[in-house]
Formats: C-alpha cells, structure tokens, sequence
C-alpha cells in the first residue's frame, strides 16, 4: 500500500505523507502543506478533514458501526451503566470492582454545589433558557476550585472529571427547579447517578419521586448512548477550547454553548415539535411525509439522516427498544410514538428516502422517552449536556496529554484589497 500521495501544482510534484488509522481509515497529512507549496487546504464545514488523531471513539457511517475504546456500542447498552461507560471513555478502559466503587464514591463526594453557587441561580430571570445557566454555572463552578486554573488540575485529573461530571447533573436539576419555581432539591447519597438526577429533577420536599428501574434505566441508556461521538461540533469546540489550555470546567461550558444550536444538540427538541405538529393537523403522518418529498413544500422529516451515518443509526435500534418498554412500564399510549413509528416505517419503505440513506438517528426517539418521562422540551439539550460530557472530559484529557498546538486554523480571505483610511468630512 502507497504510503505517500502525490500533489502536483503549478508544475510541480509534492510528495505527502499517508496516515492510516487502527481501522483502515487514511488521511493525506497536509500539516507541510503551506510551508511547501504556499497554500491551504480549504473545505469549509470540516466533512473532509481530520482535526486529531484521537483513540476514543470510532465510527465508521457506511456500515452503522459505533464504538466507545473499541466496544460495539450495542453490547455496552446491553450490559454497561453510563457510570462505568464514563470511565471507559475517559480513562480508556473499563474499570474493575475496586476502580468503579472509587469512581463511583467520588461521584457521590462531589455531587453538592457550593451553598454560595445557589445566590448565582437567583441572578437569572424565571425564562432563562437552561441551557445558558448550564454553560453559566460550569463555569461559575471552577471558581470554587482554585486547583483548577493552575497546572495541578493534572495531578488529580480523575478527582476533577468526577467533579464535573458529578455537579453538572445537580446544576441542570436546579436550573430546571428555578424555572418552575420550584425549591431545590439536594441529592441523596444512596442513590446511584440517573437515579439521583430523577430524584432532584421531580421530588417534593414533602415527597420523593417514585424511582422505577425501567424510568431510570431507560434514561441511563439516553446518557450511555450520547457519551460521545467522535468529533461532532461540540466535542471540536471542547478540544479548540482545550488547546489553549483552558481548564477543564472552561472547555466544558464552551461545549455546552456549542451543543446548544438547533442543529446540533437541539435535533430532538426538534423531532418532538414535528410529531406534535402533524398530530394536531390531524395527520398520521402520510400527508407529511408526501409535503416532505416536495422539496417546495418547506416540510423537512426531522430525526431522519445524519452527517455520519449513511446507514440505520445503530443507536436508534437501541433506544426504540427501550421507548417501547418506558410507555408500557408507564402505562402511556402515545399518538406521538404512533406517528413516529408510522413516519418510520413509511421512510424505510419509500424509495425517496432509501436512495437518500435518510434512516431515523438517535434523536428520532429520544425526545418520545423524555417525554414520557416528563422532562420538558427545554431540558432536552440539557439532558444530551450530561450525557456527553464524558466524551467531552475524555477529549480534553487527551488535548491535554498531546504535544499538539494551539488550534489555529487558516482561512481564505475574500474581501476588499488594500484600500485607505477616508477622513469623515470626505465620506459620502
């Protein structure tokens, strides 16, 4: 196999380094590529361009194929916890007995907010989007951790991940609680890390919420399935961020603002609206998806296709499952998961969708468990934060364990040649 590739420009052949991954994939190194020739790669949007080499994720579209350190990720929702799937991706394998209680006792040791953090919570109006006070308070957050603006947050890198990923689930409950006015409700020690989110989230300070194993499975299972996904816009922003050697809870928040887009971390919120949508025009779902084929229409088949998968999102096989079982287990007949389901088995059959590869992907069912569950629209992006904030914490851990540089990247600059400076009396 060639281990170079050749660019000819302007007459003359340059030879470029091929590098290949642990599964096949190749990459031309153009990181010489300026300093030889003159110029730049340019692929606006980053579809074909590698930013890092990195060992945490892969994803291969065309086949379906996702898998957290090398493990399918079928047989991790099958068998794993998001707790022990946090470790496996930030400290690269799976944890053994002693590994997980520790890993699972400082999640517990950490899990309350500083009482001077809930005078912040009271600074935000009743409206505000808790996405905003999510990015906020992570932020906020690393003030009371001075270790952390210094070089020593490497020294005890597990204890900070734990940290984050502990306080984010408490921060997300309050922020939730605030906008309800609702008084906010502390975690219980005994309770394991979904479990506790779902007790903050919807108990009484006269009454706990009634934890069911399907409810907090089903939910774990939403956290285990977006812990990470190679290098989405999120994930990018948190290694950008983590390059210049921003700490660790920084680098978070920054993801956190990035996930908040419609067109990233907003996809379910945005499924959910179309299925509540077509339910109220009386539809079941044909006449929507005949208004989506008519590219006038202006009607787009949300939760359907993806910028990776080219083929059925393995994830989506995983959480329909497990929609099913929460709305048997809850006793809720759905007219919204009757629609998804006849959207879904509409598009799989109707050659339009099958020559597009517009598969449903993990947002298609997401918001239905949610739902469900009674987690409001505005805190499914929130819900998606927690969950991806393992991949996140494991991205900035190997940023930060390379030698590589700041990210800088180049660009083409296409606006107005040299001009000069216009005194004011002379402008028209």
């Amino acid at each position: 196999m060639d281990k170079t590739a050749m660019l000819t420009l302007d007459g003359k052949s340059y030879t470029l380094p091929i590098i290949a991954g642990s599964e096949g994939e190749r990459a031309i190194d153009v990181s010489t590529l300026r300093n030889q020739t003159g110029c730049i790669t340019l692929d606006e949007g980053y579809g074909n361009t590698g930013s890092c080499r990195s060992q945490i994720t892969f994803i291969d579209g065309e086949k379906g194929i996702l898998r957290y350190r090398g493990i399918p990720i079928e047989e991790l929702a099958e068998k794993s916890t998001f707790v022990e799937v946090a470790h496996l991706l930030i400290m690269g394998r799976l944890p053994n007995s002693p590994e997980l209680r520790y890993f699972s006792d400082l999640l517990t040791d950490n899990e309350l907010l500083d009482e001077a953090m809930k005078h912040h919570f009271e600074g935000f109006p009743a409206h505000a989007h808790p996405m905003a006070i999510l990015s906020a308070m992570i932020n906020a957050a690393s003030c009371f951790h001075p270790e952390l603006l210094t070089d020593r947050q490497h020294d005890c890198f597990l204890v900070q991940a734990a940290r984050l990923l502990s306080k984010v689930r408490t921060i997300a409950a309050f922020a939730y609680r605030k906008s309800r006015g609702l008084p906010a409700i502390y975690p219980k020690p005994e309770l394991k890390y979904t479990a506790n989110f779902l007790h903050m989230m919807f108990s009484l300070p006269n009454r706990d919420y009634a934890l069911t194993p399907e409810v907090v499975r089903a939910l774990d299972l939403l956290f285990l399935l977006h812990a990470d996904h190679e290098q989405n816009c999120s994930t990018a922003t948190v290694r950008m961020a983590a390059s210049s050697h921003a700490n660790l809870f920084a680098s978070a928040a920054a993801g956190v603002c990035s996930l908040w887009g419609p067109l990233h971390g907003g996809a379910n919120q945005a499924v959910l609206e179309m299925l509540q949508a077509i339910h109220q025009a009386g539809d079941d779902g044909s006449r929507f998806i005949a208004a989506a084929k008519d590219k006038h229409s202006g009607k787009r088949l949300m939760g359907f296709g993806h910028r990776v998968y080219k083929h059925y999102d393995p994830r989506a096989k995983i959480i329909k499952r497990a929609c099913d079982e929460v709305l048997a287990e809850l006793h809720i007949s759905d007219p919204l998961l009757d629609i998804a389901k006849h959207l879904e088995e509409a598009a799989l059959r109707d050659p339009y969708f099958i020559e597009r590869k517009l598969y449903p992907n993990v947002d298609f069912y997401s918001g239905i468990i949610m739902r469900a569950i009674g987690i409001p629209v505005e805190m499914f992006t929130v819900v998606f934060a927690i969950g991806r904030m393992p991949g996140w914490i494991a991205n900035y851990k190997e940023v930060m364990e390379s030698s590589a540089r700041i990210c800088r990247p180049r660009q083409i600059y296409t606006g107005p040649t040299l001009d000069h400076y216009t005194p004011l009396k002379e402008r028209k």
